[in-house]
């Protein structure tokens, strides 16, 4: 009797059928184990070309994509060679079903099964992106986005952009988590949308997730209740509160979207310190820095006019959080949320619990805070960093 294959031989071959059967959704490498510099991810989707169909696959780097398109058989064979050195870990959705291989070194090789995505892939080659999943239009109609007859309202295009974007970008971070339902809580959730489609991914890709959206106001936590009944949703929930009162405990993933000025500090180190696997911000309304910059002389005559002062602020306010985190034992990613042209505030910062704290990290904070004079930020205070 022959011996069945082994989890990486099994998820290969899966990827194998479901190349040549035609219903690839989307894969990803991740958690890299070694391989070339800044190398994060690689993702993957089939595409149709003149020569016959292909997989494209987009190297992530941390500053940079590199994309090249394979034919079926060379793009197994080069997802093959990827898995064990640099990638441990492999995100196949297919048509039938979402398959997680973990083959981490030293350890045996676990694949998990889960139910399929619930969006077709996209295969033209001029396309963008598959989406991540498609939003249930029951929601969508509910907080205004569709209009009775299913059409996006007027002026809401923008709006169902960036809740397609922050679909893909949550997907991807994701993967570098471990398999198995997650408590997702949304801190500042407002009208919901993005709350909505976080758990709408999660209950496609780990069942039996659970999502709290928390939002001061009561009149908009009333709305989204009722859409969320809806929708038949029985995983989300919404509470009426502020960020500091927000339920963490056992938060896996924290968001923080659009919190206003320090808000969005108080929202980092609330997720810092329930130890959040996961944590995705999209700061705004930087305030707090901009009247305590101190510039060196040569950054003077620059930041004499007000519209460079303010931008100079913010990247300064936002490197500080990236670096705060880092000192706290996340790795952290700012990457574009959505294009400059839909809004201005299109940053959004991306930590991923390493566990280790990083000292090296929190003195870069402070040489940084101290090269323009700051010598006291918020979410420093919070984390007991002194700056000056």
């Amino acid at each position: 009797m022959s011996r069945p294959p082994d989890a990486r031989a099994r998820a290969l071959q899966l990827l194998d059928e479901a190349l040549q059967g035609d219903f690839l959704h989307s894969l990803t490498l991740s958690r890299p184990v070694e391989g070339p510099p800044g190398l994060k991810q690689v993702l993957g989707r089939p595409v149709a070309l003149k020569a016959g169909p292909h997989l494209q696959l987009v190297s992530r780097y941390e500053r940079v994509d590199k994309t090249k398109n394979l034919p079926l058989d060379a793009a197994l064979a080069e997802v093959s060679a990827l898995l064990g050195a640099p990638f441990s870990e492999l995100h196949l959705r297919t048509a039938q079903a979402s398959w997680h291989l973990q083959a981490h070194p030293g350890k045996a090789a676990r694949l998990h099964e889960a139910p399929p995505p619930a969006a077709a892939p996209a295969v033209a080659h001029d396309r963008p992106r598959s989406r991540a999943l498609d939003p249930d239009p029951r929601w969508l109609t509910a907080l205004g986005v569709l209009g009775p007859d299913g059409k996006v309202k007027r002026g809401m295009e923008s709006k169902l952009r960036q809740v397609l974007r922050f679909a893909e970008l949550l997907d991807d971070a994701l993967s570098a988590l471990p398999p198995g339902p997650l408590r997702l809580v949304d801190m500042g959730c407002g009208k919901g949308y993005l709350t909505f489609v976080a758990y709408e991914l999660l209950s496609a890709r780990r069942p039996g997730s659970t999502v709290v959206g928390v939002e001061l106001r009561p009149a908009l936590v009333q709305t989204c209740a009722a859409a969320a009944t809806a929708a038949g949703f029985t995983g989300l929930s919404f509470v009426a509160g502020a960020i500091a009162e927000a339920p963490l405990q056992g938060a896996d993933v924290v968001l923080a979207l659009h919190a206003c000025d320090t808000a969005t500090d108080d929202a980092l180190a609330a997720a810092v310190q329930a130890e959040a696997a996961l944590v995705l911000a999209a700061p705004c309304c930087h305030k707090e820095l901009r009247p305590l910059l101190r510039p060196p002389p040569a950054l003077v005559i620059a930041l004499q006019h007000g519209i460079l002062r303010t931008r100079e602020a913010e990247l300064l306010t936002d490197a500080l959080r990236a670096a705060l985190l880092d000192a706290r034992g996340y790795s952290t990613a700012v990457i574009e949320f959505v294009d400059a042209e839909h809004t201005a505030k299109n940053l959004l910062l991306v930590a991923t619990r390493k566990g280790a704290p990083a000292p090296a990290r929190e003195a870069e904070a402070r040489a940084l805070a101290q090269h323009y004079g700051v010598q006291q930020q918020r979410l420093a205070e919070l984390l007991g960093v002194e700056l000056a």
